[in-house]
């Protein structure tokens, strides 16, 4: 499957069992992660990141996300367990 199969051009999102899955949620997880594991970013910065992981949560998971890849972060996988 290609991402245009996914969601083609001209569609953002998509909704699974309830759950609505925009287009770049898996980017913004992984740009989100290193804002949040940055220990040079500003606090809030870091609260923000941290926010929107916990936010993108029911996406990821209802895509699958974490039943393919593991998290070897001991701190990140602490908070998704936590949400």
């Amino acid at each position: 499957m290609k991402a245009q199969d996914m969601l083609p051009d001209g569609q953002n999102q998509i909704e699974r069992n309830g759950t609505v899955i925009r287009k770049g949620t898996v980017g913004a997880f992984l740009v989100n992660v290193k804002t949040w594991s940055d220990a040079t970013a500003e606090a809030g910065q870091r609260a923000d990141a941290e926010h929107d992981i916990v936010e993108a949560l029911p996406a990821l998971r209802e895509l699958g996300l974490f039943d393919v890849l593991d998290v070897r972060d001991d701190r990140l996988r602490a908070l998704l367990e936590a949400h």
